[in-house]
């Protein structure tokens, strides 16, 4: 297929199934580099979100009948599907969102991965299974299962639109559910693409995967529509919107925000690796990474060392659109302004600029700032580019100290060669996950959770605690026999309740 066919396939399977409820209104989609028309996608109002819904609820009961395996064998035929295209893919995702393909063949893998993951895991995680009764119900066997929400909504991002949104749909659909899809305003295609791909992957549940295209108003109706949980992966301030409005109805949200991820690099690190570490955390997918390092904390012993390694490499890095390029461009206009924002802050806060500094049109390049103040907008609020603030710390708990002093919490780094020491500062520093002596490794892994908390939201995506975020809870009790004594129960003898009373001493009231 001709890249010409290829994008009229995915703008006329925008709306998936239910094109026929979209209004007239349409938008474009375009290349961040060059402004040039990517596709053109149907705007879903209200009606339209709801009919989706309702169209994937059949759909929902029939995916969920298929059973573990009968899902794992689709779910498998659509990663081969999507591994198949994979360069396909990409260049959509280089042309919609920026970013160099190479970075995109690096992000759909990875979906790929946690697409088999979740596939092969579904039924040890969610499967039935039988749990101790205790002593009060020895006579009953006692069951706990996790049962499908039915449809489950997704709000995906632009910065990753494969790997983010795959996060909760590959693991909702693993766990039973429908899902629809609203991926961001600024890479429909991509979502578009997706879903085109599912329909020709898995023709026998077509609707079990679903899109509907639009900006803010689609994403309030489909949390408005009765879907039985919503996903979403976007700022804090549109976070507390869309729970607003899935506060209508009583949605449950799961909720992946922001970060503002430090780097610690204590007097034992290895230097170099930190540096390089923290400027591919810093600069990759150009800084659009809610998971990428923007502040390092680098004690007195390793803090000169470390910002001359950092000056070094970030001299070889370049933003472009051309395939030498490091990094491409602001996916959004508006988020080279917010740089610009922070990098002044940081100025006439008392900060300097190392390197860097510029922005162009939709191209900042790979800014690296010093003595910044705790209290600057470039240390405080997330800036979703490539910048890098750099502050000496007395030592490692300072360091923790800082880090864990910003109101965000989703991810972080720790450089050192103590595997004791290392490990400690991991487990406190205030995120939902940390790399030591590597950064972003987590989301690598399927079988890890991953989500923040704080302003970085909470709910988890990805492991088992992914496939369980889409179901809910079922306990079920059976009495295989009767007792003699039948505690709940109105007929029971008068000393009924002394007898459990002296069980209970003998067998819990013991000191030990």
């Amino acid at each position: 297929m001709t890249l010409a066919e290829q994008m009229d396939t995915v703008t006329g399977a925008a709306a998936g199934t239910v094109d026929r409820h979209a209004t007239t209104e349409t938008f474009e989609s375009t290349d961040p580099a060059t402004g040039a028309v990517v596709g053109v996608f149907p705007v879903h109002d209200a009606e339209a979100v709801r009919a989706t819904v309702e169209h994937a609820r059949p759909a929902a009961v029939a995916w969920a009948a298929l059973g573990f395996d009968g899902r794992r064998q689709r779910l498998n035929a659509y990663r081969g599907y999507l591994a198949r295209r994979m360069h396909e893919l990409a260049d959509l995702v280089h042309r919609e969102n920026g970013k160099p393909h190479a970075d995109a063949i690096l992000e759909i893998t990875l979906a790929i991965d946690h697409l088999a993951w979740a596939g092969a895991h579904a039924r040890k995680t969610l499967g039935p299974r039988k749990v101790s009764a205790g002593m009060l119900a020895a006579n009953h066997a006692a069951y706990l299962e996790y049962q499908p929400l039915g449809v489950i909504g997704v709000i995906g991002p632009w910065n990753y639109p494969v790997f983010t949104p795959m996060g909760s749909i590959a693991y909702a659909l693993a766990a039973g559910n429908a899902v629809v899809f609203k991926p961001s305003e600024h890479t429909p295609a991509v979502g578009a693409w997706l879903a085109a791909a599912w329909r020709a992957a898995v023709p026998d549940a077509v609707d079990a995967f679903q899109v509907v295209t639009g900006f803010g108003d689609t994403g309030a109706a489909l949390c408005r529509a009765g879907v039985g949980k919503l996903a979403f992966t976007g700022s804090a301030p549109t976070g507390r919107r869309v729970m607003a409005a899935c506060a209508e109805t009583l949605t449950p949200v799961l909720m992946e925000l922001g970060g503002k991820d430090a780097m610690i690099v204590d007097d034992d690190a290895d230097v170099a690796a930190a540096a390089d570490a923290a400027v591919w955390g810093a600069m990759s997918n150009a800084g659009q990474t809610c998971i990428g390092i923007e502040r390092v904390y680098a004690t007195g012993a390793v803090y000169d060392r470390f910002v001359t390694e950092v000056t070094e490499r970030v001299r070889e890095l370049r933003a472009g659109s051309d395939d030498a390029a490091t990094y491409g461009p602001m996916t959004m206009p508006s988020q080279a302004d917010v740089v610009r924002r922070h990098v002044a802050d940081a100025v006439a806060s008392g900060g300097r600029v190392l390197a860097g500094g510029t922005v162009e049109g939709r191209y900042v390049a790979p800014t690296v700032l010093l003595d910044v103040p705790e209290t600057s907008a470039a240390v405080r609020e997330e800036t979703f580019g490539p910048t890098l603030t750099i502050s000496r710390v007395r030592d490692a708990e300072e360091a923790l100290a800082r880090t864990n002093a910003n109101p965000h919490g989703l991810a972080g780094a720790v450089f050192s060669r103590s595997r004791e020491r290392a490990m400690d500062l991991a487990r406190r520093m205030r995120s939902g996950m940390t790399s030591v002596n590597s950064v972003l490794t987590f989301a690598s892994v399927p079988a890890l959770p991953f989500g923040g908390v704080g302003e970085s939201g909470f709910g988890r995506i990805h492991g088992e605690d992914g496939l369980k975020e889409f179901t809910r809870a079922k306990a079920i009790t059976r009495q295989r026999v009767p007792l003699p004594v039948n505690l709940m129960s109105f007929r029971r003898p008068a000393a009924a309740a002394d007898a459990l009373a002296r069980v209970m001493g003998l067998v819990h009231g013991r000191h030990r």
